[in-house]
């Protein structure tokens, strides 16, 4: 099975919630995971032949949360091509704001150009549709940990 690192983003806890939930789903079909809140580039270096699960949040100007900012910023300047990097995304948003999962979309966008290879879809989840995302994350989780 897959060694699964979790990288979080989150403002007021939500992804973090997600996170603590998608943990024990991957666990139960085998997978070894482990969560990263603040994550360093050097813990995210350790997943570079593995997979990295993105769970984050957007700012209301479309920006990181500050738990996955700084690791974004070196995963762009310091990491350059992943080729061997499988990974996911969930985007938390409120698509009453412009750049509704902005900052999911971003993460996405640089590891496809650094070559990464994206397991299943980006999920984005829109706050004002679902007020508790794990009733959406959780069988995303279950079916991307299916797919690894």
């Amino acid at each position: 099975m897959a060694k699964i690192g979790i990288f979080v983003g989150t403002v007021y806890g939500n992804a973090l919630l997600v996170a603590e939930e998608a943990e024990p789903v991957l666990q139960a079909q085998g997978h070894e995971v482990k969560v990263f809140e603040d994550a360093t580039l050097a813990q995210w270096q350790n997943y570079s032949r593995d997979v990295a699960l993105i769970i984050t949040s957007t700012t209301g100007q479309g920006d990181f949360p500050d738990t996955i900012s700084a690791l974004f910023h070196d995963v762009k300047d310091k990491s350059g091509h992943q080729p061997d990097l499988r990974y996911g995304v969930i985007a938390l948003g409120d698509s009453s704001y412009e750049n509704f999962c902005g900052a999911g979309k971003t993460f996405d966008a640089l590891l496809q150009e650094q070559g990464a290879q994206r397991v299943g879809d980006v999920l984005l989840v829109d706050a004002t549709e679902n007020p508790e995302p794990e009733s959406v994350t959780s069988p995303w989780v279950e079916n991307w940990g299916q797919l690894l």
